[in-house]
């Protein structure tokens, strides 16, 4: 990751003329470290026959015993290997210099990460561990950097759960991975809290790791309902998904039914495995439930879960779908159609036109194999201003995987578009547009259109593009 040495570079003056480290670096932001570790041999690094611009009002003594914290700060970050390896022997009595420590035990001079490794594992307790976590996270991420992980390890495993506490709410996801890794290897979480984890925390690995040792660590058959609840009514896919599988272990594979028509594609696959252990037919259960059109109860889920299993013969339970009141289920329908190969063109057209944009959006997928087939100038006509959208953007997308002529006329028509979004697709596919087998007898249009569009092309390009249209030469 990059650092930003313009800021290390401030940092470094202000210590240089004696500003106090606490006011000068903020200690919570790894970065704030790391670029003044970069900052005080920027010149150096860049121009090597000048000296950074803090050595030019106040450099160094070559004795260091008298420095204060923030000049031997910058010592500690010093061009020359040997001046931070006296830096780090004499940090032991300044504690705000511990994460210029745990920068230099990575350092690329041995003698100078060892110096630091030796005084990093001496001083490092369970408080300071908490605090710098983010930063010797970030460092380990180096080639030399794993020496600061492993102490951070080391010293977290004697930590009570309070302390930890604080980490497994952290804002850095890098630090709750780290730590909710040691609580499981550790076996610091019972699985009804890792369940909880699992269910609420927003990173995708951190919900599987704690999913996975909730599930492996259960050992008592009652404790399966804390930690499956949880796991069950999580908003996560994936975390609902290790629970659903779980319910066969659980005794309880009767209960994966009631999902067969989960939103999310991966729980339903689950809950099909378990309800097949358990002898059920999942294919029965979908068609049961999509043989009434007019049910206001059907769930999308089972819709388009019928398709995922079926067999093409069931698209004709989900044709009459299209026509449901619920947005969701003729969404569904029409990805069902999609999915078992039988989206008509003819049929799906009309549901261009649908209020809801979800159900829009399928038909412009489901109708993209047969884009050529529609009627250019009904496409057009819904890609007007006055349209909703959702339906301009799903027009322009059939119009733009036609190509040609038709293409470029639609693109360069929503050039003006009120929506950034769609004015952006359309320039993008002016540009990228070439001549196809179609041009011949359109050329003047085909030059109208390039020159309104001309502001998106260099003069090589524009005519480049003309002449590929057969318009110059």
């Amino acid at each position: 990751m990059r650092i930003d040495t313009g800021d290390g570079t401030v940092a470094a003056v202000r210590l240089a003329e004696g500003a106090p480290l606490r006011s000068t670096l903020d200690g919570a932001d790894p970065g704030d470290w790391l670029a003044l570790d970069a900052g005080v041999r920027e010149a150096v690094r860049y121009h090597s026959r000048f000296l950074p611009e803090w050595e030019h009002s106040a450099p160094l003594p070559g004795d260091l015993t008298q420095l204060g914290e923030s000049r031997l700060a910058l010592a500690l970050c010093h061009r020359d290997g040997r001046i931070r390896q006296e830096a780090v022997c004499r940090s032991s009595r300044y504690p705000g210099l511990l994460p210029l420590i745990v920068i230099r035990c990575a350092d690329w001079a041995g003698p100078v990460r060892e110096c630091a490794r030796l005084l990093l594992r001496e001083v490092l307790d369970v408080d300071s561990a908490v605090d710098l976590a983010p930063l010797i996270l970030r460092v380990g991420r180096r080639d030399r950097g794993a020496f600061g992980v492993e102490v951070l390890g080391d010293v977290l495993r004697r930590a009570s759960h309070a302390r930890l506490a604080a980490l497994f709410t952290a804002p850095d996801r890098t630090v709750r991975r780290f730590v909710y890794r040691l609580a499981v290897d550790s076996r610091l979480l019972r699985p009804a809290e890792l369940a909880r984890v699992a269910a609420q925390d927003e990173d995708t690995l951190v919900q599987d790791l704690c999913a996975t040792a909730a599930l492996t660590d259960l050992r008592d058959e009652e404790a399966y309902e804390d930690v499956l609840r949880p796991l069950l009514t999580a908003r996560s896919p994936r975390t609902r998904s290790a629970g659903v599988t779980a319910l066969r272990r659980a005794g309880r594979a009767e209960q994966a039914e009631s999902f067969l028509s989960d939103r999310s594609a991966l729980v339903r696959a689950c809950a099909r495995y378990v309800v097949r252990q358990l002898g059920g037919d999942p294919v029965g259960w979908y068609r049961q439930r999509c043989t009434a059109p007019d049910d206001p109860e059907l769930p999308p889920g089972a819709v388009i879960g019928l398709a995922e299993c079926g067999h093409r013969a069931d698209a004709g339970l989900l044709w009459p779908l299209l026509t449901h009141p619920a947005a969701g289920v003729r969404a569904r329908a029409v990805a069902g159609l999609r999915v078992l190969d039988r989206a008509d063109a003819e049929r799906l057209r009309p549901l261009l036109d649908d209020p809801a944009a979800g159900v829009v959006r399928e038909t412009a997928v489901a109708l993209l194999p047969s884009a050529k087939e529609l009627p250019a100038d009904w496409l057009l006509e819904r890609t007007r201003p006055e349209r909703p959208r959702h339906l301009r953007l799903a027009a322009f997308r059939l119009l733009d995987a036609r190509d040609g002529v038709v293409a470029l006329r639609a693109a360069v028509g929503l050039l003006e578009d009120p929506d950034m979004k769609l004015r952006t697709w359309a320039g993008q596919s002016v540009q990228r547009w070439h001549p196809s087998a179609d041009m011949r007898g359109r050329d003047a249009e085909v030059g109208e259109l390039l020159n309104r569009s001309r502001h998106l092309f260099s003069d090589y390009v524009l005519r480049r593009r003309r002449r590929e249209a057969g318009l110059d030469g």
